[in-house]
């Protein structure tokens, strides 16, 4: 739980100081008054109100608001299933013709995701991890990743020249580097600057 007390010349004021810094809405958090405050007699005497306001931290549940914002202003009808992971949370993606929310070569499903961990790091102050995917796009796109790194692995290794990969995001690049990095004849390594950084894929000297 975050807490947070303000003060202000009213209860109202303060509470809304309190809201702000948390970046939350009234009804996400409790609310207890420290101070009633009052005005005093011409202004002298007078005391800020000070209130104590505190928000139940839930990540998830302010990932799942944010892209329910999203559906409902485009009018998509689309269900959020949360899958909880060691390392970070998938939130999996359930409706009828969701390749709009793929887009090319998943593009819009990574700015997607991209929007929601920064949303949900900037409410709560520090990093959490989500995976989005959506009809088992991502799951599907790495086994093509997977076939396409040992097929270029191949060539490299049987003509000794250099290949680079089109650019990539850095989780696919991370998993081309995983499935060569214990095959004894390539190494790989990335290149130039995001969004068009690639793997690069060499045969060992």
């Amino acid at each position: 739980m975050k807490t947070v007390e303000k003060s202000g010349k009213t209860i109202d004021i303060a509470i809304e100081a309190a809201l702000a810094e948390l970046g939350v809405e009234r009804e996400d958090t409790n609310i207890e008054i420290l101070e009633q405050g009052s005005k005093g007699i011409f202004g002298i005497g007078a005391k800020d109100a000070v209130v104590r306001v505190s928000m139940e931290e839930n990540p998830d549940g302010a990932a799942i608001d944010f892209l329910k914002k999203i559906f409902e202003k485009f009018e998509l009808d689309v269900d959020i299933e949360v899958e909880q992971g060691e390392q970070f949370t998938t939130l999996n993606l359930v409706g009828e013709n969701l390749g709009i929310l793929i887009g090319r070569r998943g593009e819009t499903l990574d700015a997607l995701q991209y929007l929601t961990n920064l949303t949900v790091s900037r409410k709560y102050q520090e990093k959490h991890k989500y995976i989005l995917d959506a009809e088992n796009y991502r799951k599907k796109r790495e086994e093509t990743l997977e076939k396409l790194a040992k097929k270029l692995a191949g060539k490299v290794k049987e003509n000794g020249r250099s290949l680079s990969l089109e650019p990539m995001s850095p989780y696919e690049r991370r998993i081309i580097h995983t499935v060569l990095q214990d095959d004894p004849a390539v190494r790989t390594f990335s290149e130039g600057e995001e969004p068009y950084r690639k793997v690069v894929i060499t045969k060992k000297r």
